[in-house]
């Protein structure tokens, strides 16, 4: 397996963390500010970033979107689990150390959405 596989693999990753980061800046941010008793914070936080309001409006296309990302992501992991390291010493060193990094982005991000998740939709639902 080439050394560009494997960064595509981590940029896989990277990048479904960074669209479950965007659940929990839309929907876990928020709640845990005003249980803290930062409302204030909040407001000044919505007045700097407005984007945040698009976020929390748009909730079910943000986890949608997160969620595709980590279903691609996971079976692009899925996949490659077993694909062998190039002979080089150095080069198998550096594929499993990609390896794991991919494994430790993905779990953050699948980490990240659920708790998301569990804030945007399972919390208010309890609720009613």
């Amino acid at each position: 397996m080439s050394e560009p596989h494997f960064i595509r693999n981590a940029g896989l990753a990277a990048g479904a963390l960074l669209a479950s980061s965007a659940t929990l800046v839309c929907c876990v941010l928020p709640a845990a500010l005003v249980a803290l008793g930062a409302g204030a914070a909040l407001a000044g936080l919505v007045t700097a970033l407005p984007q945040l309001v698009w976020l929390s409006e748009h909730k079910p296309l943000v986890f949608s979107l997160a969620g595709a990302l980590l279903a691609i992501s996971g079976i692009t992991l899925w996949v490659g689990r077993r694909a062998p390291c190039p002979a080089d010493p150095l080069l198998a060193r550096s594929c499993q150390r990609l390896r794991r990094i991919s494994l430790i982005l993905y779990s953050v991000a699948v980490i990240g959405f659920l708790l998301g998740a569990t804030f945007a939709f399972l919390l208010p639902a309890l609720g009613e």
